[in-house]
């Protein structure tokens, strides 16, 4: 009876133990399944995710080969103009301002008057030369027909002179022969010695005027040499010249002209339109030439200047068709233009103090070069830029040039 006790006490404990077991598989089974799912999952999630990235990949390509390798972009651009600094042409007091900073003015606007006192002057002093200038001409012309006749007055005194000296001679001639034939006549006795101290006085006479006579020749042929180079000179000023192609009438002419125009530019208009910056004059102030007045930004002519990376440029042509787009108004607005042309050289190479490349711990560093880039005028009258806006700008590459 024991031993079937301890037989259904064996059966009964191994019945457990089977049941434990087979509890003890089943939770395990259970604790696998949700990380076998994990599992399954992570690996779909990776193959979508291998997926999608192959598919970004393909688009960025398509992208590239399509769009991208045909567009040069960059956002380092900046608007610029050829502004006008006017300047004071002509010296004087500011009377009068009639524009400040900001404001919009028309080619040909008056912005600055100057007062008019001195320029008056000086144009009166000028016209007054000129008036004395072709009044000097006039009487030049005229003493060149006084000095004619003084030369023919002159011949006739030479010829005057000439003949006087002639007669001269025949009367000294004549006394020395006088003299000679009577001296031989003194020892004799035939000629009384005072009859031959006159004849010897007669003949100191005749041999003084001689050279009186010849003494008036020479002098006046010298005046009339005289004659001849007043008349010379007077026709050296006047020579083939009229009134108004006389030198001296001339430059009195032209220092005319400049006193009128120094007179026209006490009137400092707007060489274009455009935006007035930098006044810097005020009433009172008196102004010399060169002096700045103002500077004139023509905001309908602004460009842009875009400063593309060197790697960029292999294709960039001048006359490529470009987008441009500014941060003052968004991505909404699009200014469309074309490249003109290439700046000479990089900022860096015209800056201040050049790169020295030539050292031992040169780092390669991609440079930039500006391009400037026209924009369509009418899109700049719909949406005015000012100068130094930053810009975003893209170059078609497959635009013809």
């Amino acid at each position: 009876m024991a031993d079937n006790n301890t037989t259904v006490q064996a059966a009964a404990d191994q019945g457990d133990s089977k049941l434990s077991l087979d509890k003890q598989d089943a939770t395990q089974n259970t604790a696998s399944e949700p990380d076998e799912q994990n599992k399954s999952n992570r690996k779909r999630w990776l193959r979508s995710l291998a997926i999608l990235l192959i598919v970004i990949a393909i688009i960025y390509g398509i992208w590239y080969f399509l769009v991208g390798s045909r567009h040069a972009s960059t956002d380092n651009a900046y608007t610029n103009a050829e502004s006008a600094q006017v300047m004071a042409l002509v010296s004087g007091p500011v009377a009068q301002v009639f524009v400040s900073d900001t404001q919009q003015v028309q080619k040909g606007d008056l912005l600055v008057r100057l007062n008019p006192d001195d320029q008056k002057i000086s144009l009166a002093k000028a016209e007054a030369d000129f008036a004395a200038a072709e009044r000097k001409f006039g009487q030049t012309s005229a003493s060149s027909d006084a000095l004619s006749q003084a030369i023919v007055a002159q011949q006739a005194n030479v010829e005057q002179a000439e003949a006087n000296y002639l007669s001269a001679q025949s009367t000294y001639h004549r006394a020395e022969t006088d003299y000679n034939r009577r001296r031989s006549l003194v020892e004799s006795g035939a000629v009384s010695r005072d009859e031959m101290t006159a004849i010897s006085n007669a003949l100191e006479k005749a041999r003084a005027a001689l050279l009186q006579s010849h003494a008036a020749v020479d002098q006046a042929h010298a005046a009339k040499e005289e004659a001849i180079g007043n008349f010379e000179a007077n026709q050296a000023l006047i020579k083939n010249t009229t009134v108004s192609t006389n030198p001296q009438v001339r430059a009195a002419k032209a220092a005319l002209d400049q006193a009128r125009l120094d007179n026209s530019r006490l009137e400092i208009r707007a060489p274009m339109a455009g935006v007035v910056t930098q006044r810097q004059v005020q009433v009172g102030q008196r102004v010399n030439v060169g002096t700045p007045i103002a500077t004139i930004v023509p905001i309908e002519q602004i460009y842009v200047d875009a400063n593309f990376k060197e790697t960029q440029l292999g294709k960039v042509k001048v006359g490529q068709t470009a987008t441009v787009k500014s941060d003052l108004y968004g991505g909404d607005v699009v200014y469309h233009g074309h490249v003109v042309g290439f700046s000479g050289g990089t900022g860096s190479a015209f800056s201040l103090i050049p790169a020295q490349n030539a050292t031992g711990n040169w780092i390669k560093v991609v440079q930039r070069l500006p391009v400037r880039i026209a924009l369509d005028p009418k899109e700049l009258r719909a949406h005015p830029l000012r100068v130094g806006l930053s810009m975003e700008a893209d170059i078609d590459l497959s635009s013809k040039n």
